[in-house]
């Protein structure tokens, strides 16, 4: 079984992926993460100056890195989020600004560094990357676990990103599953109290308890590289 957990930023989709992984035996995907790609893309830039031009490489990036992630792995895995929230931060942004922190209430100046013409442009791209992706995810996933955003935003300087941005990607992440007739399944709680649901929803066995698979999860998660991405240097330099 092919299962992609989505939610939204910071809604814990990297710890819960892990601890699920290491709970069931189940692989999870590898691709990398924005943070990852920037500094080979863009040397020196932060995800929250990106260009709509530069934010379409970095969302093309992304969607084939997880395809091959997804192919290498065969018919069973567990894919920490999916190309649908790539489309949709872009979706998004058409509303919010290519910087949603620089919006607050659905106001403020998100377009500043941007002409008209650029986001109509960016608009119809992203509208075709999404006809792209859906139909990459209709035929990769049997079903979708969602996390509910239940976590304050991470105040890390890396998320471009307020609470009304989180909630209407959320919505459209949801209502996006509807439309393609995915089954997903709505879950909250502690990390513990997801993995057993999970388990139970799918009749997955685990392999070890759940306070083992938190723990590793834990170390797992330590060891990834929080550095800003303009911090970075790019692999091979």
């Amino acid at each position: 079984m092919k299962i992609a957990v989505s939610g939204t930023y910071s809604s814990g989709k990297t710890s819960t992926v892990m601890a699920l992984s290491h709970y069931t035996g189940v692989p999870r995907s590898l691709a990398r993460t924005i943070r990852e790609i920037m500094p080979e893309a863009l040397p020196g830039v932060k995800l929250a100056d990106v260009t709509p031009a530069q934010f379409l490489q970095l969302t093309m990036r992304r969607h084939t890195g997880r395809a091959v992630q997804e192919a290498l792995l065969g018919d069973h895995f567990i894919s920490d989020g999916s190309s649908l929230q790539e489309w949709l931060y872009g979706a998004a942004r058409l509303r919010y600004g290519m910087n949603p922190n620089a919006t607050t209430a659905g106001g403020g100046n998100g377009l500043a560094r941007t002409t008209p013409e650029e986001m109509v442009f960016f608009g119809k791209v992203v509208e075709q990357y999404g006809q792209a992706f859906k139909q990459h995810v209709k035929a990769t996933y049997d079903a979708y676990v969602h996390l509910r955003h239940e976590l304050p935003i991470a105040a890390d300087g890396h998320r471009p990103m307020n609470d009304e941005f989180r909630t209407t990607i959320d919505g459209m992440l949801l209502a996006t599953l509807d439309e393609l007739e995915i089954p997903y399944h709505v879950v909250g709680g502690t990390v513990a109290e997801r993995l057993e649901a999970i388990v139970e929803i799918f009749g997955l066995t685990p392999v070890m308890s759940t306070a083992e698979a938190i723990e590793l999860a834990r170390q797992e998660y330590g060891r990834q590289d929080f550095r800003m991405e303009h911090e970075r240097v790019p692999a091979g330099a």
